[in-house]
């Protein structure tokens, strides 16, 4: 899936890659179906629309996982997963509904930069 900048997910895209030129991957995610709402990638092996749906997945089955462990008062803010040459993260909007999936290389990307360009752009996803 492209992406429209008039949309308010394709706005989030655009403004991450404006932050972050040399990102691999980004996609807003509806966190209930896992459809991908918008999406860009820089790299032809990554397809982010895919990875949206099994990422779905990983939030869903963390919060069943919160639950069980009774962890009352707490949400997830990130998810963050480090590859052997990539770092893999997503971040959830403050009402749970989106989640941002941004894929990034280990080598090039500070990952204390990702997360703050994650977090500015997740407000306008409430």
């Amino acid at each position: 899936m492209a992406y429209s900048a008039n949309s308010p997910a394709g706005k989030v895209v655009q403004d991450i890659l404006n932050d972050l030129p040399g990102l691999m991957a980004v996609a807003v995610v509806d966190a209930t179906s896992g459809m991908s709402l918008a999406s860009h990638s820089n790299t032809p092996a990554i397809n982010p629309d895919t990875a949206a749906a099994y990422n779905t997945e990983v939030v869903k089955q963390k919060q069943k996982a919160m639950a069980a462990l009774k962890l009352q008062g707490e949400i997830i803010e990130d998810i963050l997963i480090t590859l052997t040459t990539q770092i893999h993260l997503i971040k959830l909007a403050n009402n749970g509904t989106k989640f941002i999936y941004l894929v990034v290389s280990s080598r090039d990307t500070n990952l204390a930069i990702a997360r703050d360009v994650l977090r500015a752009n997740a407000d306008q996803l409430n």
